[in-house]
């Protein structure tokens, strides 16, 4: 066995993470500042967009298969010193991507509200969540091609330019939500309509400079014969990856909107609260986002070299750095709950509801943590099947069913349910540590498989 050391295995995890921070920083706080901006036009517009963003998570989850695949095996064979492998995978990622974004976009804009049924929503949320679902599924075939491209980008190691794109999204974003809500300039109030349209626009701006960029760095110019001649092995190696990989992010949303059903039946107030909630958690694990993506990058790298010590080592180095920094956050955030969200609402039956559940999050962190770092080391090193099989077990067999009876039967509300959530992240996360020491790649060498 044979290691090979090239200058992608060499960057270090500080170099590749810090921009990816603050991408992840970006794009967390769009939804945080569009649930901010929209929380001071309606709690119902709130209730409603929170709701709609999980059906188009699932889709934009489905889009992350192939990106998921393309992530590894790039990575992977840029370790082993594939390039020019590494070059018709992108294009094939490319390719792929653009007809699934097309057929997802289409059944969304048809089956929209079909979907936002199952969650009997009240008649004054209904119609904020239907509208953001139309309007925002238009452009979702743009996010489809732009996550496989910035997954093609990242794999090469240039983090920093994706990081610039979404800072220039960003501003595109929150410049419309203001002039969409504030009606500043003598502007009309267009609420959920007007957001909805920014979201739009920005996403047309990320396609475009994610095609400029590829083409830039990497030389890689993209042709509409991709989207069209892809390799069909390429794709068969792509979800062979991507899709356990994915399983276990697809899953975990159709739990979620399971559990948001619940949280449903608790009342607009609770439904709200949630919303916010999950804003403020964002910033929680946010880092250990952007550093477990880091170190996913560097294992992918050090597999593909068969520098196995090294991707063990790194795996549980982030994990020790992830927990401590989740828990401190998390801790911070529990001690200045009230004026957190005061200001998102000043609705005093919402505010009771949310603190007990910000110090709920103080014990689920940490497990979160061990959860999203190793998880994901185990993918990139090719262990794709065990995340989804432990994930669906868990989300369903403890966060979906400890919901119900803790939040609904035992009458805890909507703190019940985030105590469920954190039994979930802590069983997976136990089981991603002990699968982790078992060293999974002396059973999983991809590139040799796939190649």
């Amino acid at each position: 066995m044979t290691e090979t050391t090239n200058k992608y295995q060499e960057q270090t995890l500080f170099s590749i993470t810090w921009p990816l921070f603050i991408e992840i920083t970006l794009h967390m706080s769009i939804g945080i500042i569009a649930t901010l901006i929209l929380s001071h036009y309606s709690d119902q517009a709130v209730a409603g967009v929170g709701v709609a963003n999980q059906i188009l998570n699932i889709a934009i989850l489905v889009f992350n298969i192939t990106s998921i695949g393309a992530t590894i095996l790039i990575g992977q064979n840029l370790g082993a010193n594939r390039l020019d492998r590494a070059r018709q995978l992108s294009r094939s990622a490319f390719g792929f991507n653009f007809w699934v974004g097309i057929i997802i976009t289409i059944s969304i804009l048809l089956f929209g509200d079909v979907f936002l049924s199952i969650y009997e929503l009240e008649d004054d949320v209904f119609p904020y969540a239907s509208t953001f679902v139309k309007i925002t599924g238009i452009s979702l075939f743009l996010e489809a091609v732009s996550l496989a491209l910035s997954a093609v980008l990242r794999s090469h190691g240039y983090t920093k330019d994706a990081m610039i794109v979404t800072v220039i999204m960003n501003f595109i974003s929150i410049t419309g939500n203001i002039l969409s809500v504030t009606g500043i300039f003598g502007l009309p109030v267009t609420g959920v309509v007007g957001v909805s349209w920014s979201i739009v626009i920005a996403r047309i701006f990320v396609i475009c400079a994610f095609i400029f960029l590829v083409y830039r760095r990497l030389t890689l110019k993209l042709y509409i014969k991709d989207l069209v001649n892809f390799d069909k092995t390429d794709i068969q190696q792509l979800l062979a990856i991507g899709l356990p990989s994915a399983g276990e992010n697809l899953s975990y949303q159709f739990s979620q909107i399971v559990i948001t059903s619940f949280v449903a039946l608790l009342g607009s107030s609770a439904l709200a609260a949630r919303v916010y909630i999950l804003n403020i958690s964002m910033v929680c694990f946010l880092f250990t986002t952007a550093i477990a993506q880091g170190t996913q990058l560097l294992v992918a790298r050090y597999i593909g070299g068969k520098q196995y010590d090294r991707a063990l080592q790194r795996g549980i180095k982030t994990l020790k750095i992830s927990m401590f920094v989740s828990l401190a956050t998390s801790l911070v955030i529990a001690l200045i709950g009230k004026p957190l969200l005061e200001l998102f609402t000043n609705d005093p039956e919402i505010i009771a509801i949310g603190l007990p559940v910000l110090w709920a999050i103080v014990f689920i962190e940490p497990g979160r943590a061990m959860n999203i770092v190793l998880m994901g080391s185990l993918k990139s090193a090719g262990d794709v099947r065990f995340p989804v099989i432990i994930g669906v077990i868990s989300m369903w067999g403890v966060a979906v069913l400890f919901s119900y009876f803790l939040g609904i039967v035992f009458g805890l509300g909507l703190l019940g349910v985030w105590i469920a959530q954190g039994l979930d992240e802590w069983v997976r996360g136990i089981f991603a540590y002990k699968r982790w020491l078992s060293k999974p790649w002396t059973r999983k060498e991809v590139v040799a498989k796939n190649i």
